[in-house]
């Protein structure tokens, strides 16, 4: 099994490259319109957002910092194909200009362009970041009146183009059933708000870097692509920044294609690169540990489970995890072009292979429970992985 990724390093900010239609999933976290960190981006581009801001136009720069976005937004509508979906993160800004302090609404600005273009929303996910000190505070502080509410969410937005994905042929359902989540999985991801993943700041060596960048976390991205798409399928991402997309797509055995302006970002998107296998092996071993961990103590509560996985062997909660396979990548080759190709192991991980029927009766509980879950501590912890 392989999978191709290149990034494309254009200062046009289209797509021309993608053909319509071609394109399973669009996960990305644009440059976010009103926060001072991004403004010469939008200002390079159209010269008019500085000087109303300089006038002290703020919701007039914040428009044309939308109408730059709204071309992305209807070449990602273009090479959707029918029952793709775009996962857009975005933060709403806050921000005082000629002494007024103001909400510039990114989010439904985002949304309501995206309906004109006839995207079907659906329900959208609040990741809680939680970055912000508890004693932070805006306005007037403990007097009444004055003060503001600090943001610490984000949105993801979800929208589908057309109806419901069809799998018709026999080798796309197969792939489906093996791109399955776990039970406890879905029911975690396909909350509407997220609590579990943390804003962090990014540890890049170059300083420049960290100045013009925002990377969302390699957990919220991963996840995205494992929710929204099947293994090879292709992801792609507009504003790719310092590469996470990339990062994630490479190990979720998905295929991709990057955009970004900068090219300044390119050699962090590199080493970024170089971080895939330990990275892949980290978070699929997790999957998995965290997987043990949850069907020990389920049916310590509960009894023995019902089904049981073909790779692995271990329970799980439906028949439709009986084909569940997390498929670890092996190498990269680099090639002509910002191009990587990507193969994979097409066999479950050794680790996991073993006889788990002494789990599925009475013993769980007991001497045999106990080892399973000495096995799952054993593997990676769930904190949030460090990526350079």
């Amino acid at each position: 099994m392989k999978t191709e990724h290149r990034t494309i390093f254009s200062d046009s900010g289209n797509m021309k490259e993608l053909a319509d239609q071609s394109t399973d999933l669009v996960v990305t976290s644009p440059p976010y319109p009103m926060v001072e960190m991004w403004d010469n981006i939008f200002a390079d581009q159209d010269p008019s957002i500085k000087k109303n801001l300089k006038k002290g136009k703020g919701f007039a720069a914040f428009e044309k910092m939308h109408a730059l976005m709204d071309r992305t937004w209807k070449d990602v509508y273009r090479v959707l194909k029918p029952g793709g979906f775009a996962c857009i993160n975005i933060g709403d800004a806050t921000r005082t200009i000629n002494e007024k302090f103001c909400l510039y609404p990114n989010h439904s600005r985002i949304l309501a362009f995206a309906l004109e273009l006839g995207f079907s929303p659906l329900p959208c996910i609040l990741w809680r970041k939680q970055t912000n000190a508890p004693n932070k505070f805006m306005g007037s502080g403990m007097l009444p009146a004055g003060a503001y509410v600090t943001l610490e969410h984000e949105y993801i937005l979800i929208l589908r183009k057309g109806g419901k994905r069809e799998f018709k042929r026999a080798e796309d359902k197969s792939g489906r059933r093996e791109s399955a989540l776990f039970w406890e999985e879905r029911n975690l991801w396909f909350s509407d708000v997220w609590f579990d993943i943390k804003g962090s700041r990014q540890a890049l060596a170059d300083k420049e870097t960290r100045k013009r960048s925002a990377a969302f976390p390699f957990e919220l991205v991963y996840r995205l692509i494992n929710m929204y798409s099947v293994k090879g399928d292709l992801v792609v991402d507009p504003f790719l920044g310092i590469g996470t997309t990339a990062l994630a797509a490479m190990a979720a055995a998905r295929n991709f294609t990057g955009y970004e302006i900068d090219p300044g970002l390119e050699n962090t998107n590199g080493e970024l690169k170089k971080n895939l296998i330990p990275t892949a092996r980290q978070v699929i071993d997790r999957r998995l540990s965290d997987h043990i961990d949850f069907v020990v103590r389920r049916m310590q509560d509960k009894g023995p489970l019902k089904h049981r996985n073909q790779h692995y062997g271990f329970p799980v909660i439906t028949a439709q995890e009986k084909e569940l396979l997390i498929n670890t990548p092996l190498g990269t080759q680099m090639g002509d072009g910002n191009r990587t190709v990507v193969t994979y192991d097409e066999a479950p991980q050794e680790a996991f292979c073993r006889d788990w029927t002494e789990i599925s009766g009475e013993t769980v509980g007991g001497v045999a429970g106990e080892k399973i879950v000495k096995l799952s501590k054993k593997m990676p912890s769930n904190g949030q992985m460090s990526l350079f």
